[in-house]
């Protein structure tokens, strides 16, 4: 944690659309869950973009990489359903092997001029050394991608051109919400919908099994986040780095 002043989000100036984006199927609902389950409950519209199909993922070696995809693409879309999302791009990029790549930027930046949020979240292009799970090379690298397409991309008419020609007009992010990151300055108290964050993460079948040991790993992280933003004991609560791009 930062000693960066931490604001709690109170839904007084929530937007009307948001797009999470990150590298794999799971990592929002890891991530972010909460507090997408507590956006679309205040009637926020909230769309998905992953990179990757995460055919990179799990241990079976009885499946092709090919049917790994498709049950990935599954799992999420079943974990977007529970927390109020319906809107999922994948991308298909290769798992394990993304770049920040002009290919990617263009790509996000086509779903942002689709989209057209008011607020973009995804994941940090910075190594968290404290939790290193968090800083797998692909979320990285999506987390570059993302913040590159949110500034100068998506609003710069004259990059990628090709989507001026597919009907995209340019489209400005006012703010961009940073995940697993080190430098926290906004959290969102996501207990009420705790259940719903935990059905989703539980859907990656393929990735935790039955998910048993969710439970304690999460409350773990979420009440040190509510405790460190000043929050009763008993709150769950997810951080972010708000970052204003407008």
């Amino acid at each position: 944690m930062s000693d960066t002043p931490i604001t709690i989000d109170d839904g007084h100036n929530d937007p009307e659309r948001i797009l999470v984006v990150t590298a794999h199927p799971d990592d929002v609902d890891f991530g972010a869950a909460g507090s997408v389950a507590t956006w679309t409950a205040r009637g926020i519209e909230v769309s998905y973009c992953i990179a990757t199909d995460g055919d990179a993922g799990g241990s079976d070696h009885s499946i092709t990489r090919a049917e790994m995809a498709a049950i990935r693409r599954d799992e999420q879309l079943a974990a977007a359903r529970v927390v109020g999302v319906t809107d999922v791009t994948f991308l298909g990029f290769p798992d394990g092997r993304v770049t920040p790549s002009l290919e990617l930027r263009a790509a996000i930046s086509r779903v942002i001029r689709s989209v057209r949020p008011d607020r973009v979240v995804a994941q940090s292009p910075e190594r968290n050394w404290t939790r290193i799970y968090a800083s797998h090379p692909d979320h990285l690298a999506t987390g570059e991608a993302a913040a590159c397409a949110v500034y100068p991309d998506a609003r710069n008419p004259f990059a990628f051109p090709e989507l001026l020609s597919e009907g995209l007009e340019p489209h400005t992010v006012p703010e961009l919400w940073v995940m697993a990151t080190e430098r926290i300055n906004r959290v969102v108290d996501a207990t009420d919908v705790y259940h719903r964050k935990l059905e989703a993460l539980r859907s990656h079948t393929s990735q935790v099994g039955e998910g048993e040991h969710l439970d304690e790993l999460l409350q773990g992280w979420m009440s040190g986040t509510a405790a460190a933003a000043g929050l009763p004991e008993g709150r769950l609560a997810e951080a972010f780095h708000v970052v204003h791009t407008a």
